[in-house]
């Protein structure tokens, strides 16, 4: 394995929806409160900041703040987030790169990968692989 392979992990799967629908659950703050965050701010181009803010539910009181910037703006195809977890020193910052295929029509293909130092250790990309699996469940529910 590569120290690319294990500084990464990748998920796809296909959505039955055009691929402008898809993106724009990545993209429209009011969407991305649906799945991704409890309050979200997102700047959809070139250069724009986002920032994501949930309630950890296993601390009460505690949020959690991840803070980034889009380095990579394709409207429809591709997007490249720098992620940084604020508060949370033990997790290092990220690079997200989500592309949109059309598949047909009506179907698009999302393949999402993360770039973490964070994934040398295998317990990291097993946790990241189960909660991006959970979260592209959750966008798949939100478009039906």
């Amino acid at each position: 394995m590569s120290q690319a392979d294990e500084n990464s992990i990748t998920i796809s799967r296909a959505f039955d929806v055009p691929a402008d629908e898809l993106f724009a659950v990545w993209t429209d703050a009011a969407l991305l409160e649906q799945w991704q965050a409890d309050h979200v701010t997102f700047e959809a181009f070139e250069g724009g900041h986002f920032r994501y803010e949930s309630a950890d539910v296993d601390t009460p009181g505690h949020t959690h703040v991840v803070t980034g910037t889009l380095i990579g703006f394709e409207q429809d195809r591709k997007l490249v987030e720098l992620w940084h977890h604020e508060g949370d020193g033990e997790v290092p910052d990220s690079t997200l790169v989500v592309t949109f295929r059309p598949l047909a029509d009506e179907r698009t293909e999302l393949t999402l990968v993360e770039i973490s130092d964070a994934h040398s250790d295998p317990q990291s990309r097993i946790f990241s692989l189960e909660a991006w699996d959970e979260a592209l469940s959750e966008i798949a529910e939100l478009l039906e």
